[in-house]
């Protein structure tokens, strides 16, 4: 990939008029290089069963070619046509709430046999059709795929086979899950029980588990038939997205991203996030980091994002171009918007592309324009970007469905991402640039300092490469309620934190909840006096013989309890965090955790709004962005010398420079 892609979403089957000429003029006046089409129009192309319909296929394929702009084909597979649940409604996903009915996207049974044999129609008739055009550089299979909370036939008769399969001994089950409570001890296979109502966790996240090993399965699925006709140079990708509260908030629970990754050439995600005041690039920051890691570092796409979108996110002045080179400073490769124009009719009438509805250039496509050129200018030096962190934070699917599980107290929601958005975003303002990683091997060594937040389940391999990875010269800090718990969710039986206690020196057997509990130092280097309350959780933690006391909590009767400790093991360093902290707080335990190294994670002494990425190009040279995300100018000190690549003026360590309210600039050393 020598050069950036900026691309759209188009929809040719979705105009009021026929309008391709002026919009493919538009596009080549805006920078686009790249649209990607089809994976939205299933009835379309196949109107009833048995009968094709590619004219806008190919008339797309062949303006955007003949125009000189790339072609991302989809899989039409996410939205099924009504023909096709019409003559088999039980291709129609069930879920805890009953039988979806016809209408929405996203509704299918991905584990139906019947759904998978008319996909794989559609998908080979579209790709025999299209396979050897030229202006296709990929595809993306199927869209933003999960299991959609599946608890049909297919998917029950499925987990109770894998099951089958892992334990040949029911005795085995039954002790690993905790069955004997409440009489749910299983002792014929044929009377296994619908899983959708158990009261037993480990059950329930075994199935979750094998939900989305599901969505791995299907989009592997996709991929083997896809290339059967893909051509040695084109690449296959997916738009993997996350847990959504109105916009990308967290780890997807309903997708194990690393496992189904494996199947794709390059990652693709979509992120959306707030804009206008409440934009912060927090959300870019982890979504990219997370998708960068899916493929080892490599540069992944960002097939979809907001231009305009929802009324309240249409963008104040400088914010699009903000957002697109906060992308490109994570490591995509692409910057793709959903969509090029507004939909006339239907649900999402009122998510705004880049054009409104009147297709004028507004003042959204007036910002896009210069993006397009600067990503067209400054290719040779911003393509193929690499990371070079230091800094890694563990995240695991098995923790959250466990933890949210046992949510504390009226805790609702996923509480695992509020836990992990704590910890991500605290070091994203304080300027430490990070990997997102799911297990702990051998490849973990090579970072300095490790983040565990609320790793609640886990087995005890992955356990003791924690251990190993602090005692060979790594430092780590660790959330509450990591080790809990076995792969299985099953409570530990020792003094918690189980396997942990070893690296971290500390141990407890009660916890509560915080009710009016602040936290005190005990500490100089650590400051308390604001920010300062105990959330969501209590461990009252008692210090090991020479483990070192941080933190107290400061409350009538829990005073003589640590809320947070600091261990030396071996060579490494591990603190242990018994609640959930305020982000200053955090970021001041990861300074002393980290002291002494000279981090190359750690961008700036400046901190957020100013936020500050660092990566290195092909050539070799560090490219340094810095962005300021908020309302008003900033002025700093400038930390490194060399090339402002937006201005092309030269830059000299210390010099004072400013940016405007939702400006950036761009340096190469």
């Amino acid at each position: 990939m020598s050069d950036l892609f900026y691309g759209v979403a188009y929809y040719d089957e979705y105009m009021p008029e026929d309008r391709l000429a002026k919009d493919i003029a538009l596009m080549l006046e805006t920078g686009i290089n790249v649209v990607r089409i089809a994976e939205s129009t299933w009835s379309t192309l196949e109107p009833r069963e048995g009968e094709y319909n590619f004219y806008h296929i190919d008339r797309v394929l062949n303006a955007m070619h003949k125009a000189g702009i790339a072609v991302i084909i989809g899989t039409p597979t996410y939205a099924v046509p009504a023909w096709l649940a019409a003559k088999h409604p039980d291709i129609l996903v069930t879920t805890v709430n009953g039988q979806q009915k016809y209408g929405p996207r996203q509704i299918m049974d991905i584990v139906n046999p019947t759904f998978r044999r008319y996909a794989e129609k559609i998908i080979r008739t579209l790709m025999t059709h299209v396979q050897h055009h030229p202006a296709i550089i990929g595809w993306q299979l199927d869209n933003e795929t999960k299991h959609y909370d599946n608890i049909g036939r297919y998917m029950q008769e499925g987990f109770v086979r894998s099951l089958r399969e892992k334990y040949p001994d029911l005795d085995r089950l039954n002790n690993d899950f905790g069955l004997d409570y409440w009489s749910n001890r299983i002792d014929s296979w044929q009377d296994f029980p619908p899983v959708e109502n158990t009261i037993n966790a480990s059950l329930a996240c075994a199935f979750s588990r094998y939900q989305r090993q599901q969505v791995t399965e299907y989009l592997a699925w996709q991929a083997e038939i896809v290339r059967e006709y893909a051509q040695p140079h084109q690449f296959v990708t997916h738009n993997f997205d996350f847990e959504w509260r109105g916009y990308s908030y967290g780890v997807q629970p309903r997708v194990d991203h690393f496992a189904a990754a494996q199947a794709l050439d390059i990652a693709g995600v979509d992120i959306y996030h707030p804009s206008q005041k409440h934009l912060t690039g927090r959300e870019i920051a982890f979504g990219g980091a997370i998708t960068r890691s899916l493929k080892r570092g490599k540069n992944y796409f960002v097939l979809e994002t907001q231009a305009q979108g929802f009324a309240q996110w249409t963008p104040y002045p400088g914010q699009l171009r903000l957002q697109a080179f906060s992308h490109v400073a994570s490591g995509a490769a692409m910057v793709s918007y959903w969509h090029w124009h507004s939909i006339h009719n239907a649900f999402e009438t009122y998510w705004k592309g880049l054009l409104s509805h009147d297709f004028s250039r507004n003042a959204t496509w007036q910002e896009a324009t210069t993006i397009g050129a600067d990503f067209a200018r400054l290719s040779p030096q911003l393509a193929e970007l690499q990371a070079e962190n230091d800094v890694a934070l563990l995240i695991s699917n098995e923790a959250m469905d466990a933890l949210n599980q046992f949510r504390p107290g009226d805790a609702q929601g996923n509480i695992y991402n509020d836990i992990f958005r704590r910890f991500h975003d605290a070091l994203y303002d304080h300027n430490i640039s990070l990997d997102i990683i799911h297990d702990v091997n051998e490849e973990t060594a090579r970072y300095r300092a490790l983040i565990v937040p609320g790793l609640y389940a886990a087995d005890d391999g992955l356990l003791t490469r924690i251990n190993r990875y602090i005692e060979q010269g790594g430092r780590a800090l660790i959330g509450f309620k990591s080790g809990f718990s076995d792969e299985n969710v099953k409570v530990r039986s020792g003094a918690q934190p189980g396997i942990l206690r070893e690296s971290c020196g500390v141990s407890y057997s009660q916890f509560t909840l915080p009710e009016e509990t602040t936290v005190s130092a005990c500490s100089a280097d650590i400051d308390c006096r604001q920010d300062n309350q105990a959330e969501l959780w209590m461990e009252l933690l008692t210090p090991d013989a020479g483990t070192r006391t941080l933190l107290r909590y400061q409350h009538p009767a829990w005073g003589d309890y640590a809320a947070a400790t600091e261990a030396d093991y071996a060579q490494g360093r591990a603190i242990y965090v018994g609640f959930l902290p305020q982000k200053t707080l955090i970021s001041q335990l990861f300074d002393r955790l980290t002291a002494g190294l000279d981090l190359r994670s750690r961008t700036s002494a400046y901190r957020y709004p100013l936020v500050v990425k660092k990566m290195r190009n092909r050539d070799g040279n560090s490219i340094h962005f810095l962005f300021n995300y908020s309302g008003e100018p900033q002025a700093f000190i400038s930390e490194t010398s060399g090339n402002a690549l937006l201005s092309g003026e030269k830059v000299s360590c210390g010099q004072p420079l400013r940016l405007k309210a939702w400006d950036f600039t761009i340096i190469e050393s």
